[in-house]
């Protein structure tokens, strides 16, 4: 059991201990009444503000579920039967008993996620007894080479800062490309070891692991790598996948020499650029291999692909514009007018390029250092569903790209805070319907009583992947009020609210944490209680709610008049 953290200091953050902002912090009982509001009923919230701001340290237990399909999580607001060792569920009103190791209970002995101050409380997840301790975070990076070699020193040099910032402990991976993809075996020092890809071929998953010989069947003329009887796993894993782990990806202690050694090497791209034409820049095949090797080696373990690019694809999946400068990047005009004729398929590929991601569990972020267009409207998919980061500059010796990479790797005050694999799921009371969120995630489609008809954003679910956020990390939810007929009945009107957010993820240090967030507000009367009404109004959290809803509009009506124009 915890100790009471009252006498805490109050935090100076305006969102409060839970990070979380209401357009309104009174919400009217009817349908009716809430579209009157105009401004839709949503909350602002950071899943995973900086822990400084909790008002208890991390639990080293295991959160207490209500039982299904509510699955709520023990909160201040639940009413406890301290005799019977009972709790009710404030969202859905379940009776549920504490289990034996909650036996020592008492008025006088609580613990912290029922403390009224720790309506936040995050707790340490640890995996049953022998399994392997999780992964430490992992960073593959896909650097471009089809650069002039002042931009590629850079490069050189940005990168060597970066992976001293990084914990010893850290993976890295290394993938170079220009016509061809490089993939570096960073696990044999002896000599530069490159398995090379061509960039005019798109290539699948299967294939990739085939060529690396990470897949069951091996490559032609090895044997076939199949789990034998006798054979023990190494960490829970599989061998093939330690062995995977062990020759792209290394922990930064042991393979600093070599990737120093590699990045001393490491020229542009020699293949020769003809007069009149672009360099031949296979940026999709590099990414598709990036994916495959994270998904063979770590799958659902933190993981980032930070991507250094110097210019549009102009080879293979994902190409945006052809080799002939004679032909211009593609503009808003030319998306408007269905106009750009590689837009349409880049956009499937990298969309099945974020799925991919998705269900690994692995971040796209990518830094584009270029007077050109790298491709970002096609990629954008990738990104925005893995809650990856994007940095724009002119230059890689730009202090705009210098400062923001390095701000990536740094730790202490300035850390960012990043996080990996998580996984945002909302519980609420019954008369209730989550919308749908905006930001950096992807529908986990998990439907149930709770999606409201209306979808906002990615609804029709209560629960969402996040494979990257850190502290700044803001989500939009929006509800939807929906009073069952029992609970307009006289006796059966609850005056509060409640909404529970959870957010599972991979901490920066390498374990698995669940955060829960419980909130309440109040139900009133709009029809003849409009003053607590219009009190409750939050405007700074409702012009950032309305300018991101109003933004995703516009990016539904450009994409839709854009696939319009196609079938016409």
């Amino acid at each position: 059991m915890a100790a009471d953290p009252s006498a805490a200091a109050a935090p100076a953050d305006p969102d409060g201990p839970d990070a979380v902002r209401f357009t309104w912090n009174a919400w009217p009982r009817s349908k009716v009444e809430a579209s009157r509001c105009v401004v839709p009923l949503a909350v602002a919230i950071s899943p995973v503000r900086s822990p400084e701001s909790l008002a208890s340290p991390p639990l080293p237990y295991p959160p207490l579920r209500c039982k299904p399909p509510c699955s709520a999580l023990l909160n201040p607001f639940a009413r406890v039967d301290f005799a019977a060792k009972i709790w009710i569920c404030p969202l859905c009103f379940s009776r549920n008993h504490f289990p034996p190791h909650y036996a020592g209970i008492s008025e006088n002995n609580v613990p912290a996620e029922l403390f009224t101050q720790c309506s936040t409380v995050e707790y340490l997840v640890a995996g049953p007894p022998g399994s392997p301790a999780p992964l430490p975070p992992v960073f593959l990076f896909v650097i471009d080479t089809c650069v002039i070699e002042e931009e590629l020193e850079y490069v050189k040099l940005s990168m060597r800062k970066a992976v001293a910032l990084l914990p010893e402990h850290a993976l890295v991976g290394l993938v170079t490309f220009g016509t061809q993809v490089h993939l570096h075996e960073l696990g044999f020092s002896e000599l530069s070891k490159i398995y090379v890809f061509r960039g005019s071929k798109e290539i699948s998953k299967e294939q990739i692991l085939d060529q690396l010989g990470l897949s069951g069947g091996g490559r032609p003329g090895f044997p076939k790598m199949t789990q034998q009887p006798g054979v023990q796993q190494v960490n829970g894993m599989h061998p093939l996948v330690t062995t995977g782990v062990n020759r792209f990806l290394l922990p930064v202690s042991e393979c600093e020499c070599t990737l120093s050694t590699l990045l001393d090497e490491l020229q542009p791209d020699q293949w020769p650029v003809e007069a009149g034409n672009r360099a031949i820049r296979c940026t999709g095949v590099a990414l598709n291999v990036a994916a495959g090797l994270l998904g063979a080696c770590v799958p659902g373990t933190g993981a980032r692909i930070i991507a250094l690019l110097g210019g549009p694809c102009t080879e293979g999946p994902g190409v945006i514009v052809s080799k002939d400068l004679s032909e211009p990047v593609r503009s808003h005009k030319d998306l408007d007018k269905d106009a750009a004729p590689h837009f349409q398929k880049a956009v499937k590929f990298y969309d099945g390029l974020a799925k991919q991601l998705v269900s690994q569990g692995h971040v796209l972020d990518v830094f584009a250092s270029a007077l050109d267009q790298v491709g970002l409207a096609e990629m954008k998919l990738a990104i925005e569903r893995t809650g990856g980061l994007v940095v724009l500059s002119e230059s890689f010796g730009h202090s705009v790209f210098k400062d923001s990479f390095k701000r990536i790797f740094e730790g202490g005050e300035h850390s960012l805070g990043l996080s990996f694999n998580g996984t945002f799921e909302i519980n609420c009371s019954k008369d209730i319907k989550v919308q749908g969120v905006i930001g950096p995630c992807t529908s986990l489609e998990k439907k149930g009583a709770l999606c409201a008809d209306t979808i906002v954003g990615q609804g029709n679910t209560t629960a969402w992947k996040m494979c990257g956020l850190d502290r700044n990390t803001s989500l939009t939810v929006f509800f939807d009020v929906s009073p069952s007929e029992r609970s307009g009945q006289p006796g059966h009107q609850n005056p509060d609210l409640y909404i529970q957010f959870v957010t599972s993820y991979q901490h920066p240090e390498g374990q698995m944490r669940i955060r829960a967030t419980t909130v309440s507000r109040k139900w009133v009367d709009g029809s003849t209680n409009t003053e607590e009404l219009v009190e409750g109004f939050d405007q700074e959290t409702a012009a950032v709610v309305l300018a991101r809803y109003i933004s995703l509009k516009m990016e539904i009506e450009v994409l839709h008049s854009c696939i319009v124009l196609q079938l016409s």
